[in-house]
């Protein structure tokens, strides 16, 4: 199932659930206008459907003692699909790399990392990626703040370019 095969409240659920996925069943049925069995079903259908992976709590890194945030710009030496599914697979076994994306560019993958502290991040630089099989390069940016932090998508942008389509 696509996000353009979605109709209004498949797309309406998404963007409720993405917005607090507390939220009872009745209370979801509720705001989308249907009544609690159709909207459970409907639900259902969109997590076989790999739509909705999850529910997570949003954590406070900081106060839950990870002081530091890292972005880390790897570069490889091959990208041939089994290296890069290889390192893809050592990111998933690094506890302080968070997300890693691979990007098409002078840089093969961006790491998100988080630590307790500098010398926890420094150790896993030295110790961890810099001594992976095939890395190459890695430059790093600690982050200071952060302005921004949404997560999941954008669905007001999504519905007005189904209102322009229609």
């Amino acid at each position: 199932m696509s996000g353009s095969k979605l109709d209004p409240i498949d797309r309406k659920i998404l963007a409720e659930l993405q917005a607090d996925g507390r939220m009872t069943n009745v209370e979801l049925a509720k705001r989308v206008g249907i009544s609690a069995p159709p909207c459970l079903r409907r639900v259902r259908s969109l997590e076989e459907a790999g739509l909705i992976r999850g529910y997570h709590a949003q954590v406070n890194a900081r106060e839950l003692g990870f002081e530091v945030q890292v972005f880390a710009m790897v570069g490889l030496n091959s990208q041939a699909e089994v290296d890069l599914a290889r390192f893809e697979q050592r990111c998933r076994d690094w506890p302080l790399v968070r997300e890693c994306h691979m990007l098409n560019g002078e840089i093969d993958f961006i790491l998100k990392c988080v630590a307790p502290d500098l010398s926890s991040f420094q150790r896993f630089l030295t110790e961890e990626l810099l001594a992976a099989e095939n890395v190459i390069t890695v430059k790093t940016s600690l982050v200071i703040r952060c302005a921004k932090a949404d997560p999941g998508v954008p669905f007001d942008v999504l519905e007005s370019r189904m209102a322009a389509i229609d």
